[in-house]
């Protein structure tokens, strides 16, 4: 198989109401504690995010679209302060989950993970994100992962077991998020092999696999084979945010803005794809680390091992409203673990239905207040309880006038419907 590096259509990009007025710098929880997003480049400087993908064998829970909407929220923030946002998402189409859904179904893996990634497509679509400028399936990148094992190899830091190439961590491992007998374990969980006979270290995560059984591969100078999962992220980010030429080429003092993803990604593949950029460039990868927590249901942890996964298809399908299904993720704040419910959807319906009746009011409650507290809310750390409390209790008071000495306003209302269409993606 060859390949060549290039993009796949993604989705149609959305209209976002300009600001009207200053907001302040955004400060988001990172791996470093609380930082200022964005701030140290100004917004003459391009704001560069990457975004970890699916996997296209299932595709699209809600666990997925609690993330990607947490980062539509961080990419809309910036472009309301007028920020350039580069934006860069991959598609993991060729890993081992999806070619045991795919030999499991007895489907070709190529149509399967095509029919999902259409699927993911028309659900972020739905639920009002805004697309990447780069949606870059890995098995378009063939060859910069090609070059930029040699380049890694030529740095020092790669080595064979028996004809598979495997990176030596060992000069990362103070970086560890986790204690190392976590780590262990948490490496064997998820597709890590600590127990290989000839490694130099257990966590040494692997670059090249030969091919073997038949699976699907490409040619390279490291023989025929496939990608390790963490390095097709390390130069899908480096590649399409850096540019064709960042192996050569002069950077700054880290790679990217930031890099984003689930609380699962922490450990191992947001260590061990920042290790290997960093092996890459000499340079760290990401000067921010975001991640959002984890969608549970009725009590349990969502899984596919479970069965319990909530689809945002087969919501769509039943006929709900995608604005409620974004509105009941955003109750909860991005980075907690949350559960998801029946009563949750069905409370964020009814609030939903009570924003959209005041909206169309011509006298209204002062917006003065809620639209403050909406983006100081926001500016801390994506505060979405806050700001839909606020939005909630001007419902409220614009419907049944509750205080007396609430002054209604008139044709202020517009003024938040573009408020909350351009930093909370919530399109009344």
């Amino acid at each position: 198989m060859n390949s060549s590096s290039q993009t796949i259509p993604s989705w149609p990009d959305l209209y976002q109401p300009p600001m009207r007025f200053d907001l302040p710098t955004l400060k988001l929880n990172g791996s470093m504690g609380l930082v200022e997003v964005g701030a140290s480049r100004g917004s003459s400087h391009p704001f560069s995010m990457y975004i970890c993908g699916i996997t296209p064998y299932d595709a699209t829970h809600l666990g997925h679209a609690a993330t990607y909407i947490a980062f539509d929220l961080i990419n809309r923030y910036q472009r309301a302060m007028g920020t350039k946002v580069e934006f860069v998402e991959n598609i993991t189409d060729i890993d081992e989950p999806l070619l045991e859904r795919a030999e499991r179904d007895n489907v070709d893996w190529q149509e399967l993970a095509a029919s999902q990634i259409d699927l993911f497509r028309s659900d972020m679509s739905a639920l009002h994100i805004h697309p990447p400028k780069a949606y870059v399936p890995a098995t378009a990148v063939m060859t910069e992962i090609d070059r930029a094992i040699s380049q890694m190899k030529v740095n020092g830091f790669v080595y064979t077991v028996d004809q598979d190439l495997y990176m030596d961590i060992s000069s990362f491992l103070a970086d560890l998020p986790i204690p190392l007998d976590e780590a262990l374990t948490i490496f064997a969980e998820r597709g890590g092999d600590p127990q290989r006979i000839g490694k130099r270290h257990p966590l040494d995560p692997v670059l090249w696999w030969a091919n073997k059984n038949n699976e699907p591969g490409w040619e390279s100078s490291h023989g025929f084979g496939r990608p390790g999962w963490h390095i097709e992220c390390s130069v899908i980010a480096l590649r399409y945010l850096l540019g064709e030429d960042y192996l050569s080429s002069h950077h700054s003092d880290f790679s990217i803005e930031l890099q984003g993803g689930g609380s699962d990604l922490i450990f191992p593949h947001h260590f061990m794809s920042g290790a290997q950029g960093k092996a890459i460039l000499g340079q760290p990868f990401a000067r921010h680390y975001v991640h959002a927590g984890m969608v549970g249901l009725d009590g349990e942890k969502m899984s596919k091992s479970k069965g319990n996964l909530v689809f945002v298809s087969r919501l769509l399908n039943e006929g709900v409203d995608p604005v409620s299904i974004r509105y009941a993720l955003l109750r909860d704040h991005y980075q907690s673990d949350r559960m998801w419910s029946a009563e949750k959807l069905k409370t964020a319906q009814e609030s939903v239905a009570n924003i959209r009746i005041a909206l169309s009011r011509e006298e209204v409650a002062s917006t003065d207040s809620v639209i403050s507290t909406i983006v100081s809310a926001l500016a801390n750390n994506l505060d979405t309880p806050a700001a839909l409390n606020a939005l909630e209790e001007w419902a409220l008071r614009t419907i049944g006038n509750q205080s007396q000495a609430d002054q209604l306003a008139t044709r202020e209302a517009g003024n938040l419907s573009r408020i909350l269409d351009s930093l909370l993606g919530l399109a009344f």
